[in-house]
């Protein structure tokens, strides 16, 4: 307590040197604790299941140009092709792409009329194939079957009367109990009823950044259209081997038509998370180099203070002080000043938090985090004194008879 109290009356006499420090440790503490917030958001958001079997999938687009041109047995032909590939699990037609940022969408409703709150959720035209093409999981009720499929023209408003939905749009139609939705009558366009007959595990929207993203629905739909996408999944292992394979044979079997546009789930969903990659790296190196500079300043700091005091070390030292005495006086002294850094830190990181999940909704942060800005910034300023310290220590008592 007594050397406390001479640590606090030295701090007093060098108000402003102090004082920038505490304030500059508070400013770390603010900004890395948000900051490192905001990358394990992101990194949570990048590392959810899309629901897809993404290591052995892979999608292309069907451009057709041909004059005269049977859309229906073209289509047909190609994915008994694909179908019939070795190595090949299944495959589909398909209108939009998990995370690849466009895609359909629609509300739907528990009851109709216009006034009746809807709830958006991607929409995916596909057959009865998806299920195994994309690699889901059907949690409840039922698939397609093949009679249930339809053609959708272009233009077309009317919907089937099937759909089959993922477990997060189901809980939001039925908050009460997700169960429930199975075999329920839901509208879409506000008048047009389909019978949920199918609840699937996981399936994300087109937008990863949509806070809907995990509420989709399949609807029994081939699309007769000159430009589309087919969905292929492989046999694991062997996607990489037959992805030129079947590149080269659709577009040697129709000349009528152009195959473009070949790419992974993988690669999709890494041009998804592109400016969330970019992003944490950004943050990561503003917490890394904010962390450096509150070290310097810590350890400047601390070797202008023992400048000043030279001679009153090495009047401590004449007077028995040992070098260990010295070193716990300038560490004990930074953990005072990093107490009150962080302290006023801790407020600060949490009304920063506060704005930040008020103005982008993001989840509050958690107590662990602010523990670990706390622990974090103390042994970063304990280190950084270290030399200082230890400087100080090696003092003579002799300086304590020099004149200046």
């Amino acid at each position: 307590m007594l050397e406390t109290g001479l640590i606090i009356r030295a701090l007093m006499r060098n108000k402003i040197g102090a004082l920038l420090i505490a304030l500059q440790i508070a400013l770390t503490m603010t900004i890395i604790v948000n900051a490192i917030f905001m990358i394990q958001d992101r990194q949570t958001k990048m590392q959810r299941n899309s629901g897809i079997d993404e290591d052995n999938t892979f999608y292309l687009t069907n451009t057709i140009f041909g004059q005269d041109y049977n859309i229906q047995a073209a289509l047909h032909t190609d994915l008994d092709t694909l179908r019939k590939t070795p190595g090949v699990i299944d495959a589909i037609q398909i209108n939009a792409i998990p995370l690849s940022g466009g895609g359909w969408s629609s509300g739907v409703q528990t009851e109709m009329g216009e006034n009746k709150d809807a709830i958006g959720t991607a929409i995916y035209m596909v057959d009865d194939h998806a299920i195994n093409a994309m690699g889901l999981e059907l949690i409840a009720g039922e698939n397609f079957s093949a009679t249930d499929i339809q053609w959708r023209k272009s233009g077309q408003s009317t919907w089937p009367s099937k759909v089959i939905v993922t477990k997060a749009l189901a809980l939001s139609l039925y908050p009460d109990d997700w169960h429930t939705a199975l075999g329920k009558t839901i509208y879409i366009s506000q008048n047009q009823s389909i019978e949920i007959i199918g609840i699937l595990k996981a399936l994300q929207a087109p937008w990863n950044g949509w806070d809907g993203v995990e509420r989709s629905m399949l609807v029994p739909f081939q699309m007769e259209s000159k430009g589309s996408r087919l969905f292929i999944r492989t046999e694991p292992g062997k996607r990489d081997l037959l992805i030129p394979q079947i590149e080269k044979a659709l577009a040697e079997s129709d000349k009528g038509r152009i195959i473009r546009r070949l790419r992974t789930m993988e690669e999709t969903r890494e041009r998804s998370y592109q400016r969330h990659n970019a992003t944490n790296k950004i943050l990561t190196t503003v917490v890394i180099t904010l962390t450096i500079i509150t070290g310097f300043g810590i350890v400047g700091l601390a070797i202008f203070s023992i400048n000043r005091r030279t001679k009153q070390i090495g009047t401590r030292r004449a007077l028995g002080a040992t070098r260990g005495q010295i070193m716990r006086y300038f560490m004990m002294e930074n953990l005072l000043i990093s107490g009150v850094g962080i302290f006023i830190g801790c407020i600060g990181a949490v009304g920063l938090n506060m704005w930040l999940v008020k103005t982008f909704q993001l989840s509050p942060i958690n107590i662990e985090l602010i523990l670990f800005g706390i622990i974090a910034l103390f042994i970063v300023g304990q280190i950084a004194v270290l030399y200082p310290a230890r400087k100080a220590s090696l003092i003579s008592p002799a300086t304590a008879t020099r004149t200046v």
